[in-house]
């Protein structure tokens, strides 16, 4: 099994999680036959490994709620909504602004263009 996470999540590596992760959705391969999801409920990191702590996944049967993984193990986060709308209304912003100078230097070559006759 290979998973890549989805369109809606942002590859980063462990090493790179801190505390402002803390309470985020996250998903990871822990090993070859399984996929996590939980939400990260504590994070402590070494050089080598970053140790995991997930809330509401422990107290099944087969369920672990601590993983570590190596840091350069890509765990998947969700994408923060706002800041995804963010960036796509300065986008949709920017293409309007585009449409609107090009309509506006359509006009004034019309209007020399009438002027020159």
């Amino acid at each position: 099994m290979s998973y890549n996470g989805s369109p809606s999540e942002k590859a980063v590596p462990a090493g790179e999680l801190d505390r402002r992760h803390v309470g985020q959705s996250v998903s990871f391969q822990a090993n070859d036959f399984t996929v996590v999801f939980g939400t990260i409920a504590g994070i402590a990191r070494t050089e080598a490994q970053v140790y995991l702590s997930l809330a509401g996944v422990g107290g099944g049967t087969h369920l672990k709620d601590e993983y570590d993984l190596p840091n350069s193990q890509e765990v998947y986060l969700q994408l923060d909504p706002l800041s995804s709308a963010e960036k796509g209304f300065s986008e949709a912003a920017s293409r309007i602004k585009d449409k609107l100078d090009e309509l506006g230097k359509n006009l004034r070559d019309r209007d020399q263009a009438k002027d020159s006759e």
